[in-house]
C-alpha cells in the first residue's frame, strides 16, 4: 500500500495526526524549552470587510454619493486627520491607534483581483500570482523551511486553513490545548495498526508516519504542559474572537516557543443590511484586539509581538439596492505593534475617482507586507516563502 493511500484510508489524510506510542517517540528529538523571541499574530476577516466604512473617507464627496444609506457622516468619525477617520464602533482600536500602535496601510491588494471569496481567500493564504494555484500556504512553507515543530504556528479554530499547510510539516489547529492533548491520548493508533495490511506497515509507509504522530504528540504534551501556567490577566470580550485571542495570549505569556498564530474572525459577507452587521463585526475586533494588546502590555510581551489584520477583499464603492455592497477588490491592513516605524496610515486613502470596474485600486501589494514581516520582523529569508522579490516599505 502506498504511503498517501494508507495515510488516506486510515483516516489520518483529513484528521491529521493522533497519539503514537511513547516508545516510538525515544526515536525523535524531544522539544526544547526555548521560546521564539519574535511572535506574530494573524487575523483574517473572513467575507470580504467594507474597508470603506472601516476606514473612513469622510471628506470624500464620492463617499457620501455612492453610499446614500450605508455612509458614516462626518460627526460620527472618530477623525485621525483631515481626511480619514475610523468606524464609531472602533473607538477601542482607535485608542490604540492614537497611542502609536497601529500602522493603516490603504489600497492593498493584488494585480488582476478575484472577487470570488474562495479564489481570493487561496490567493492570500498562498501567496500566489492571480493566474498561478499553490497547494501549500505562506506560513505552511516558512514552517517547511525554518521549523521543526508543528507547534511553531498554530491556528485557534477547529481546522486547518491553507495558509498553515506545507509541503512536509503544518501547522497545528486546536481550540483549547486540553482538550486536543485528550484528543491525541485516544486509542485511534492502535485501530490503524490493526486495519492496516502488512505490507503497510514498512519503513516507507510508517517512517513517514510514526515522525509525523511524534512531532505531533511531542507537541501536544508541551503545549498542555505550558498552557496551564498563565491564566487570563486582563477581561478579554466574551465574543468569539474575543475567547480565540484571549487563548493566544495565555499562550505567549506562558513561555511557548510558538511563532505564528492564526486566527479567524467571520461573518463580513454584508451584501445586505451591512451597518448592523458591519458594526457589530468591527466593534467586536476593536475590543478583543484592544484586550489583547492591553494584556501582552501588561505582561511585558508586546514588544515581540506583532499583529497583522487583513481581508480577502475590500467591498464595491456603490452601495446595492440590499443597502449592503458587494465584492469589491483592494482594501486597508493593519499592522499592530509596540515597534513600528510609521505608525499612523503609512499612505494616503484610496482613490475614488480613479476606480478599477467600480473598486478600489491596489497600490500595495499584499505579498510585500508578507515579504516585510517574514524579512524585517520575524528575520528570515523571505525568498524561501515569496516567490516574488519587493523592496522594503519599511513601516516595522
Amino acid at each position: 500500500m502506498k504511503r498517501r493511500n494508507f495515510i488516506k484510508n486510515t483516516g489520518l489524510g483529513a484528521i491529521g495526526t493522533y497519539y503514537v506510542p511513547s516508545f516510538i517517540s525515544s526515536l525523535y528529538p524531544t522539544l526544547g524549552d526555548e521560546s521564539a523571541d519574535k511572535k506574530l499574530i494573524v487575523i483574517q476577516l473572513s467575507g470580504g470587510n467594507d474597508g470603506l466604512n472601516t476606514i473612513i473617507p469622510f471628506e470624500n464627496d464620492v463617499y457620501h454619493q455612492q453610499r446614500p444609506t450605508l455612509r458614516i457622516k462626518k460627526n460620527e468619525v472618530l477623525k485621525t486627520n483631515e481626511m480619514l477617520g475610523f468606524n464609531p464602533v472602533m473607538d477601542s482600536f482607535y485608542n490604540l491607534f492614537q497611542d502609536g500602535y497601529v500602522s493603516v496601510i490603504n489600497s492593498v491588494g493584488y494585480p488582476n483581483p478575484n472577487r470570488s471569496h474562495f479564489r481570493s481567500m487561496d490567493i492570500w493564504q498562498t501567496a500566489s500570482n492571480a493566474n498561478e494555484y499553490l497547494k501549500t500556504g505562506w506560513i505552511g512553507r516558512y514552517l517547511d523551511a525554518y521549523c521543526t515543530q508543528n507547534h511553531a504556528a498554530l491556528e485557534i479554530d477547529n481546522q486547518l486553513s491553507l495558509s498553515m499547510q506545507g509541503k512536509e510539516m503544518s501547522g497545528l489547529a486546536l481550540t483549547n490545548s486540553n482538550t486536543f492533548y485528550r484528543t491525541l491520548r485516544g486509542n485511534f493508533f492502535d485501530q490503524v495498526i490493526d486495519q492496516a495490511q502488512k505490507t503497510a506497515l514498512d519503513e516507507d509507509n510508517l517512517g513517514y508516519l510514526y515522525k509525523t504522530l511524534v512531532k505531533t504528540d511531542q507537541s501536544a504534551a508541551y503545549l498542555k504542559e505550558n498552557h496551564s501556567i498563565k491564566k487570563n490577566n486582563f477581561d478579554f470580550p466574551k465574543t468569539s474572537l474575543g475567547r480565540k485571542l484571549a487563548t493566544v495570549s495565555q499562550f505567549i505569556r506562558s513561555g511557548i516557543s510558538t511563532e505564528v498564530y492564526y486566527v479567524s474572525h467571520n461573518g463580513f459577507d454584508s451584501h445586505a443590511g451591512q451597518r448592523n452587521q458591519q458594526d457589530r463585526l468591527l466593534s467586536q475586533y476593536s475590543e478583543a484586539v484592544n484586550a489583547l494588546v492591553k494584556s501582552l502590555e501588561k505582561s511585558g510581551h508586546m514588544n515581540d509581538v506583532l499583529i497583522m489584520t487583513f481581508s480577502e477583499f475590500g467591498r464595491r464603492v456603490e452601495e446595492n439596492a440590499s443597502k449592503g455592497t458587494d465584492h469589491g477588490k483592494a482594501n486597508n491592513l493593519f499592522l499592530i505593534s509596540a515597534n513600528l516605524n510609521k505608525p499612523g496610515f503609512y499612505n494616503e486613502g484610496p482613490n475614488l475617482t480613479s476606480l478599477d470596474e467600480g473598486d478600489v485600486s491596489y497600490k500595495i501589494d499584499f505579498r510585500n507586507i508578507y515579504s516585510d514581516v517574514l524579512h524585517d520582523w520575524l528575520g528570515k529569508d523571505s525568498s524561501k516563502i515569496i516567490s516574488q522579490s519587493f523592496s522594503s516599505l519599511k513601516i516595522i
